[in-house]
């Protein structure tokens, strides 16, 4: 080797499943079928798994569409479904065979396709932009892993055939993009910082608020994440975290973007979701909260859906909480007795109404409900924390 070469570098499985939503992307932004493209990917996949240890890439993107696009060549000649195409046995293409932008935010506007149900578009894109697996994608939807499933090759069936060249509807994709971060936010914290650099990234072309908005809401939220565990790995409530350890930078951008956005005076979804989640940045402590602020903003985002099933599980909660703080305990607790029949009683249920027992200095009544929202919690994450603060609350006696 020569020593002024520079080494080739290494790939680890999270740079290699970085790369697949822009290989996926050029692929299909070149005119490939959606399905065929992610067969493809799949098996240079696999290729790279066997040989990169040994023999990395110089180009790792390039090295990776090269295969797919091979694979694919290969498929169609088998099939003789299309013209025959030249296929070298040299899988490193020249420099400038593959497209060097980033593709990600069109793959992303192509799964959120017209032709797909919402619900179907939204699957489809967490499972190509956001790498998500079946099992991910059904957890976030609240739905069994084999229904995902279906509903995901059931949109890919639609797309067989299709160019993918009619972009989806942008509040669409925005949702997505918050189903992305929301996952990331919880478990894969790369997912999180993919969908704020996605976010950013489509701010730049377009003036929608909601779209700043989001990304506002994001970096408010994103910039706590030092703060939301302990040492050991377990959840730290926000009234108990320490702000010292909240990134200023990304709170003050987050500001900047949000005032932004509101100057439009078209608020939407994500922008009074981003004020609130100012005004919790804001407080120097939890003492310090503007609580009667938080419930005129709850109030705003609960009444841009008319429908009280159709309300956001955690926006009606949230505001409970906050008529807590404002009116009583127990006017938060009848808050939540309202919400029963409209949400259920889904474990976030049982836990803010733990939550709003222990503000009322209802001890029993709190360590009763967060083990009660424990044995229905859906990670262990979560299950270990209800149970460690039903637990505190108990030896608090």
């Amino acid at each position: 080797m020569n020593p002024t070469e520079p080494p080739a570098p290494s790939w680890d499985g999270d740079a290699l499943r970085a790369l697949v939503p822009r290989v996926l992307a050029g692929l299909v932004r070149r005119g490939e079928d959606f399905d065929a493209a992610e067969d493809a990917l799949q098996e240079a996949l696999l290729e790279a798994i066997r040989v990169w240890p040994g023999h990395p890439p110089r180009d790792a993107r390039a090295w990776l569409t090269a295969v797919a696009t091979r694979r694919l060549i290969d498929a169609r000649r088998s099939a003789a479904a299309r013209a025959r195409r030249e296929v070298t046995d040299q899988v490193q293409p020249v420099p400038g065979a593959t497209e060097n932008g980033d593709d990600t935010l069109l793959l992303l506007f192509c799964c959120c396709h017209p032709e797909l149900a919402p619900a179907s578009q939204m699957a489809l894109a967490l499972r190509a932009v956001g790498g998500l697996t079946t099992r991910e994608i059904a957890d976030a939807f609240y739905v069994p892993e084999a229904t995902m499933a279906q509903r995901i090759s059931r949109a890919k069936r639609t797309l067989r055939g299709r160019r993918l060249d009619r972009p989806g509807d942008l509040a669409v994709v925005l949702r997505v993009l918050y189903l992305i971060y929301s996952t990331g936010h919880h478990e894969r914290v790369d997912l999180a910082g993919e969908a704020i650099r996605l976010t950013r990234q489509l701010t730049l072309g377009t003036d929608e608020p909601e779209a700043h908005g989001l990304l506002a809401l994001m970096l408010l939220n994103h910039a706590r994440s030092a703060a939301r565990v302990d040492a050991d790995g377990r959840i730290v409530t926000l009234d108990r975290q320490d702000r010292g350890r909240w990134d200023t930078r990304q709170i003050a951008e987050g500001v900047r973007v949000l005032q932004s956005a509101l100057a439009a005076q078209r608020p939407g979804r994500y922008q009074i979701e981003a004020a609130i989640a100012a005004l919790h940045d804001d407080a120097v402590d939890a003492a310090e909260t503007d609580w009667p602020q938080i419930l005129a903003w709850y109030d705003d985002l609960v009444a841009l859906t008319d429908d009280p099933r159709r309300q956001d599980p955690a926006a009606v909660l949230g505001r409970a909480v906050a008529v807590g703080h404002v009116l009583g305990a127990s006017a938060g607790l009848r808050e939540t007795e309202r919400l029963r029949e409209v949400i259920g009683e889904r474990h976030r249920w049982h836990a803010v109404r733990g939550y709003l027992y222990e503000l009322g200095g209802q001890g029993p009544a709190a360590a009763a409900a967060y083990a009660e929202a424990a044995r229905r919690a859906g990670t262990v994450a979560e299950r270990d924390h209800l149970i460690r603060q039903a637990a505190r609350i108990r030896a608090a006696g």
